[in-house]
């Protein structure tokens, strides 16, 4: 038979078992800290009916899905979590109670190229606060909280929240004189860090008929050093605008008894997010130390999230970290902390006699103890094993020899120190979890020092 040659396709992730451990415990820390604000887990299929998936139709997600036909049925793979949820609470909205509150980390797919940073196949952590026809604003003011506490749970610390609200912008493009231009100008001010103002503005002008003294006005107000006190001269001229300065207004002054510090959150005027999507408050979540990178979580409130699928009004506020990504640019950049246990054992047992028993009844002590333990019975020379476990990153090593087994007691050597003990099994559980307690309490990121 003709060997295949092993592949991996191109955009999709594989990792080797120590990042992989790596990885789940960012997941882990993701499903603990969205859980402390009262977020259901939730799991939708990632194979969908293709008309289910594509409601909304046409742009760019019917060019990048993943679309098959399975005998007479038109399938699709989910191309993010939240149309899934929208069907979700649409298809159980007698049943839920609302506002629903769901987390999801799941991987989609889409069919788009393979670049660095962007993938075919990866996963996202969603959540999302959905209520029955109204949900309070303060809801849109928890979420940079969990921004926060989820990013400091994982170890980073030189992030930054940028924080807006659409009605802002389309309130201030009506004062403007810009609402038939409001899209192309959204996109064109996106461009600000990368091109500057004086490019901006030349497009606004000579490609979207903008006139000159409504582009500097919009430019000021942009890079003015506290936006808040800059939208003042603007109100009471139109009510979307007063309305979206009073939504802004409400989640800041929130933001530090949700415990977000000063430093971690900034009011942004030119984020827009989903130009035809999000409705209210907007978030994007940057690395201070890598803006090149871009957003690492986004989000927003939008008015109708079923609206495809059921006449019932439901809106809501929701964020998604693209998690395949984030892990990505974070091994690249250095941040995992491989400093932290990532074997898939804590103690490598070398049993030294014929008779197991004594062996086998140390590993169920420990692993009773919430210790991982690995019997290595293999016919392998001594040395061998050790290197076994070295390959392996096993912290620690158990020896069971006669002398031992005469005496009660076991050898445990730690395998990063080289410091050797015999002990017996109670005081040698009790070692090895002093010493894994020190080894894991760091976090999934260590943010190097600059």
């Amino acid at each position: 038979m003709a060997q295949v040659k092993p592949r991996t396709l191109s955009g999709f992730m594989e990792l080797l078992p120590a990042r992989q451990v790596q990885f789940d415990r960012m997941v882990d820390i993701l499903r603990k800290n969205y859980s402390l604000y009262g977020f259901t887990p939730l799991d939708t299929p990632a194979v969908e009916a293709a008309e289910v998936l594509l409601a909304k139709g046409g742009g760019e997600t019917e060019k990048q899905i993943y679309r098959f036909q399975k005998g007479d049925t038109d399938l699709a793979l989910r191309f993010d979590l939240t149309v899934p949820l929208a069907k979700y609470v649409a298809l159980h909205q007698n049943e839920l109670t609302f506002p629903f509150r769901r987390f999801q980390i799941a991987k989609v797919y889409r069919g788009e190229r393979a670049q660095k940073g962007r993938y075919r196949e990866f996963y996202q952590a969603d959540i999302d606060v959905i209520g029955d026809g109204a949900l309070d604003i303060i809801n849109e003011a928890e979420i940079p909280a969990i921004i926060y506490k989820t990013f400091t749970a994982l170890g980073l610390s030189r992030f930054k929240i940028r924080v807006n609200n659409r009605k802002v912008l389309n309130g201030l493009f009506a004062i403007l004189g810009l609402e038939e231009q409001a899209g192309d100008v959204m996109r064109t001010i996106d461009k600000l860090e990368k091109i500057g103002p004086e490019k901006v503005k030349a497009i606004l002008v000579d490609d979207f008929s903008v006139s000159a003294g409504a582009a500097d006005s919009l430019l000021a107000l942009l890079a003015a050093d506290d936006p808040m006190a800059a939208l003042e001269p603007f109100k009471g001229k139109n009510e979307r605008f007063d309305q979206g300065v009073s939504e802004l207004s409400t989640v800041v002054g929130y933001l530090s008894a949700f415990g977000v510090p000063e430093d971690h959150f900034m009011v942004d005027l030119t984020i827009a997010r989903g130009l035809d999507y999000y409705t209210g408050t907007v978030y994007e979540t940057v690395m201070l130390d890598h803006p090149e990178v871009g957003s690492i979580c986004s989000g927003g409130r939008y008015d109708n999230l079923a609206e495809y699928y059921t006449d019932k009004q439901l809106p809501g506020v929701g964020i998604s970290i693209g998690l395949t990504r984030l892990f990505s640019v974070l091994e690249a950049q250095g941040y995992l902390n491989d400093g932290l246990v990532t074997a898939p054992a804590d103690v490598l047992i070398l049993p030294m006699t014929e008779d197991l028993s004594p062996a086998i009844s140390f590993a169920t002590a420990l692993r009773e103890a919430g210790v991982r333990a690995q019997l290595h019975c293999e016919k392998k020379k001594f040395k061998q094993k050790l290197s076994y476990a070295d390959k392996l990153a096993i912290p620690y090593a158990a020896f069971l020899g006669e002398d031992e087994i005469a005496q009660g007691k076991v050898t445990v050597k730690d395998l990063t120190s080289g410091e050797q003990n015999t002990l017996t099994p109670s005081e040698a559980v009790a070692l090895v979890q002093a010493g894994l307690a020190q080894r894991s309490a760091g976090a999934p990121i260590t943010e190097p020092q600059l």
